[in-house]
């Protein structure tokens, strides 16, 4: 089943109208900010779940951090979550969430592609209220 969603551009064209570039940008960055926060919760109820409390002592919940928001290369608005801090777990993330050669099932196998499926719901509620609160 699939769904076709039309007028979306001609509505957020209206909108940036009546209200500006800024403030649409400024109403963007809020749901951005909201929708990555709750990813980040997301993310972090399903390393802790996956039992990364014994592993290396909780580093990979730890060094998750978020940036932005930015625009991206393609112009689009965007925010980066991404690992961070003195243990350098963002050299195994890949292999917590697709495995490697000698283990191809980690207890923490799917973690981030189920964090982002479980958040996509708040994703679409933190645009809603921000919306909202902007208009």
């Amino acid at each position: 089943m699939s769904v076709k969603i039309t007028g979306l551009n001609k509505l957020l064209s209206e909108l940036e109208t009546k209200l500006g570039k800024q403030a649409m940008q400024r109403i963007s960055d809020i749901a951005l900010i909201d929708a990555a926060n709750e990813f980040v919760k997301v993310l972090k109820i399903g390393f802790e779940a996956a039992g990364d409390k014994g592993y290396a002592e909780g580093h990979t919940v730890d060094e998750i951090t978020v940036t932005g928001p930015f625009w991206d290369t393609r112009g689009v608005r965007t925010m980066k979550v991404h690992w961070v801090g003195p243990h350098e777990r963002y050299r195994i993330i890949h292999l917590n969430e697709w495995g490697g050669i000698n283990n191809p099932n980690p207890p923490r196998k799917g973690v981030i592609a189920r964090a982002m499926k479980n958040s996509e719901k708040a994703y679409r509620d933190a645009v809603r209220k921000a919306l909202k609160g902007g208009l």
